[in-house]
């Protein structure tokens, strides 16, 4: 596995970072154990970085896993504060759950525009001074949108961005592929830590996955690659191609058959909650149900967190 400073950050993280959205109750909802399980194997085969969110419910599956290695990874994670009150609650809690006095990375969760950067400063400056005083050790923003990597690129105080970026731009929030790569670039270029998120457009991409794991590989200006990782011969899969080892054909065979979608149960009521959720427009009530608009989910479940009568889920 190839290790890379992240950034000014002087954090050195593994190219292939481990995504552990997909292995909490917004998706397969693995128990923490089986969970752990499949965390521990990426550690063992040489991951050192996780990204993860409150939002997601993995710190558990993380504390056991980090527990059962005994050696501590790079983590990165996010939440949606935008007071100092509610800020330091995260901090609080990511700390106590997964169970670590410093926080590599905390980010901003989610943002859309410069607009909700600054409608975030008060919690963004409340993890400023937890990096002065040495809890967090660097802080930054997640994006699916290409204003906002271009306006953190210009901020001195973040020192981390994690943005989407795929071959066909699912999931892009306000521009195209090629905007977002000039974002990226400008970012880079400032010295930020740059690692990305769904190179297969949440799992939409798998049926091109070489061509689309190879687009991002090749981006000479991201440092590391968030992928979620469900299974055993997923983290296998993503190692052998990250170090550029042959995939079987039957381990190709496997991962294959674990392709994933949103399904909506028929107890929808239709009350529209997960519609004003989906950042990506993605979603739509008709009939009196919630219908996904499948070319442009992305399939992150945070819909799911939003149903008041739990009828959606990823599977």
């Amino acid at each position: 596995m190839k290790y890379i400073k992240l950034g000014n950050t002087g954090i050195e993280v593994s190219c292939l970072c481990f995504g552990a959205l997909v292995i909490g109750p917004l998706q397969v909802n693995l128990p923490i154990g089986r969970g752990a399980d499949i965390i521990l194997r990426g550690f063992e085969r040489g991951i050192n970085f996780i990204d993860t969110a409150e939002l997601y419910g993995t710190y558990p599956h993380i504390r056991e896993a980090v527990k059962r290695w005994g050696k501590k990874p790079i983590i990165s994670t996010k939440c949606y504060a935008y007071t100092k009150e509610s800020a330091a609650e995260s901090l609080n809690k990511a700390r106590k759950e997964l169970d670590m006095d410093v926080i590599d990375m905390f980010l901003l969760h989610e943002q859309e525009s410069r607009l909700t950067l600054r409608g975030h400063k008060e919690a963004l400056d409340y993890f400023i001074s937890q990096k002065e005083k040495g809890i967090i050790r660097a802080v930054g923003v997640s994006t699916h949108n290409v204003e906002v990597v271009e306006a953190c690129s210009e901020m001195p105080e973040i020192d981390v961005i994690h943005p989407l970026i795929n071959i066909k731009g699912i999931g892009i929030g306000d521009g195209t592929v090629e905007e977002m790569l000039a974002a990226i670039k400008k970012a880079y270029d400032a010295g930020k830590g740059i690692y990305s998120m769904k190179p297969l457009g949440g799992g939409n991409l798998l049926g091109s996955f070489n061509e689309c794991i190879n687009f991002v590989l090749n981006i000479p200006y991201i440092h590391s690659i968030a992928i979620g990782m469900q299974t055993e011969d997923e983290v296998e899969m993503n190692v052998r191609i990250f170090e550029g080892q042959n995939i079987p054909d039957d381990l190709k065979e496997r991962v294959k058959n674990t392709r994933k979608k949103l399904h909506i149960d028929y107890w929808c009521e239709g009350c529209g909650k997960c519609v004003e959720r989906c950042r990506q427009k993605a979603l739509e009530i008709i009939d009196g149900k919630a219908v996904v608009k499948k070319d442009k989910c992305v399939l992150c479940g945070y819909c799911a967190s939003a149903c008041p009568q739990f009828a959606i889920k990823i599977c």
